[in-house]
């Protein structure tokens, strides 16, 4: 199955079987089990993994199309989640849990105390704003030190403090009170936060489904909205700021793509790019949202804030996506920051090699 395949059969899917009233539904609470049963069937949740734990072994740039189609069609499961967990318990020649997954960042277990217990991890502490945890049975965390653990997010010791993103998508607090989990090597030691770098990668790429999305109704609605006679979007100040909407998708697009290619994998177990590209798509993808949601709302006027539009379920998924697993100026800061200790001698050919001239994550 290639990237093509993977886009024609996501676009079907989706385009069936996610509509508005679905969303909403998540939106109020309910876990759309029914959507989840068809992604999982079809092979999409564990895309990334070995063949002998359900996946195929794609690489990032085959999932691309996935990635892309959960914000264009604004997809309410964790699908982009699931898939960062199963390949990091599957390259690591873990067993992979079956049903939802989430993640939780390197800089979020910073919060908790970590206790050795045997062969185990006792956890203690509060982990905020975790992803989909009310819909999912375990969490992929990872520890900063070259580790990761996975939590059973139905075990004792873990209470759950409901909480919903811009999106209005889950994200929980877990407290957890001598929590049991199992730590493994991580399969990427180059990678120092390799959930964090995989996740804002994955962002990224949802994010430029979203932004084309946003495109798609503004260019629409400046063909149909007629003021003074004539289309709203004959006007050269409207064409213009479309033409810059659609340059900012075009160029997160690139930037996520880059990032896709370089991310490691069953296929690419080395990946010494995978850090500096996520870091730019982003940085990229953080500024065409704030941009292009601007651009988009401006085009359709009042009615373009209006919850019975469309258009909010897009753009409220960007301001949600922007911030996690850092935001642009997070991202944006350290990448200056590794140039700057890299001095005037190291910045180019850093950046024709992908490769920041110093790590942009310190443990």
């Amino acid at each position: 199955m290639n990237e093509y395949l993977i886009e024609d059969s996501v676009t079907r899917l989706f385009t069936q079987e996610v509509h508005r009233g679905l969303i909403e539904r998540a939106e109020a609470g309910e876990f759309p089990a029914t959507l989840w049963r068809l992604v999982d069937d079809n092979g999409f949740t564990r895309l990334l993994a070995r063949e002998d734990d359900g996946g195929i072994a794609a690489d990032w740039e085959t999932a691309f199309p996935l990635l892309t189609a959960l914000g264009r069609h604004q997809v309410p499961l964790p699908v982009a989640d699931t898939c960062i967990a199963s390949l990091c318990l599957s390259a690591a020649a873990q067993a992979v849990p079956d049903g939802p997954l989430t993640v939780v960042s390197e800089q979020a277990v910073q919060a908790l105390s970590v206790q050795p217990a045997g062969e185990q991890l006792l956890l203690t502490g509060t982990l905020k704003r975790v992803p989909w945890a009310r819909w999912c049975s375990h969490a992929v965390l990872g520890l900063g030190d070259g580790r990761l653990a996975l939590l059973d997010l139905t075990g004792a010791g873990v209470a759950q403090t409901p909480g919903l993103d811009l999106s209005r998508m889950p994200a929980d607090d877990l407290v957890l009170t001598q929590a049991r989990a199992t730590p493994f090597a991580s399969p990427w030691p180059e990678l120092i936060w390799p959930i964090w770098t995989l996740g804002a990668a994955a962002r990224a790429s949802m994010m430029v489904g979203a932004l084309e999305f946003a495109l798609d109704q503004a260019v629409q609605y400046a063909k149909d909205r007629v003021q003074f006679g004539r289309p709203i979007g004959s006007y050269q100040a409207i064409q213009q700021q479309l033409a810059e909407l659609s340059g900012e998708f075009a160029s997160a697009r690139v930037a996520a793509l880059v990032a896709c290619r370089d991310l490691p994998s069953l296929q690419q177990p080395s990946a010494p790019s995978a850090t500096f590209s996520t870091a730019v798509a982003k940085v990229r993808a953080g500024e065409a949202a704030n941009r292009g949601t601007a651009i988009a709302h401006q085009v359709h006027g009042a009615i373009g804030f209006t919850y019975e539009h469309a258009l909010n379920f897009a753009t409220r998924r960007l301001w949600a996506w922007r911030s996690d697993f850092g935001a642009a100026s997070w991202w944006a800061e350290r990448l200056g920051q590794a140039f700057i200790q890299g001095r005037a001698e190291g910045f180019w050919p850093a950046l024709t090699q992908r490769v920041a001239p110093q790590p942009l994550l310190v443990p």
